[in-house]
């Protein structure tokens, strides 16, 4: 007999179930029934959770943002254990040591990456086709990333007794929007030793949109 779980715990785990599946064969292999299949389910508590195929892909992506905020969070929270350090190359060091933090996490979770991407990418779809509430998922996605990222680069100013020369909004998405293509171009090569050299790059680029205070 099915194990009657609160709707709101029934909809967490079809959405393991649908991000299991998309992550070992991508997103265009979730249906209703394969996630019923996966999550040991009927058809009619999928449809009873989750009115179309579309709210559940947009339920995967919100998903996906939580858990990413998440990890971003964790990485970024290291710097907050760091010795006392002072002036832009006390900023470049608070910078590696939060970034560095992301790479192991990064390392750890490629499908999920990956899937992040499909996710994203599936989102501009939808959005370019009118579906308006699908593609907020993107939208959401980089605004939940930015402020996570805006927070770290706040802090490890404040830290460092450094300012920023430019909105700290600014600086937090060219250092996201750089590393993506970092994170997808590991994705085709998986080249470790490059991903590092990558984001020493990035923190001296960084740092050097700062002055002392």
């Amino acid at each position: 007999m099915l194990n009657r779980l609160p709707a709101d715990e029934r909809r967490a785990q079809l959405i393991e179930s649908a991000l299991a599946i998309a992550e070992q064969r991508g997103v265009a292999s979730v249906t209703v029934r394969a996630v019923a299949e996966e999550a040991g389910v009927s058809l009619g508590v999928v449809h009873y959770c989750f009115e179309s195929k579309e709210a559940l892909l947009a339920a995967m992506g919100q998903a996906l943002v939580l858990q990413l905020s998440e990890s971003l969070r964790v990485a970024f929270g290291q710097v907050r254990h760091a010795p006392q350090l002072v002036g832009v190359t006390g900023l470049r060091e608070l910078l590696h040591i939060g970034l560095s933090a992301m790479w192991p996490i990064l390392e750890e979770t490629p499908d999920r990456q990956l899937l992040t991407y499909e996710i994203t990418a599936l989102s501009l779809r939808h959005r370019a086709g009118g579906a308006q509430h699908a593609g907020e998922i993107a939208n959401e996605q980089y605004r939940i990333m930015d402020d996570e990222a805006a927070g770290f680069f706040e802090e490890c100013a404040r830290m460092a007794k450094v300012r920023w020369l430019e909105p700290v909004e600014s600086v937090s998405r060219f250092a996201l929007a750089v590393l993506d293509g970092l994170v997808l171009r590991w994705l085709v090569d998986r080249d470790g030793e490059a991903m590092i050299a990558a984001l020493d790059d990035l923190v001296r680029v960084v740092a050097d949109k700062a002055t002392e205070a």
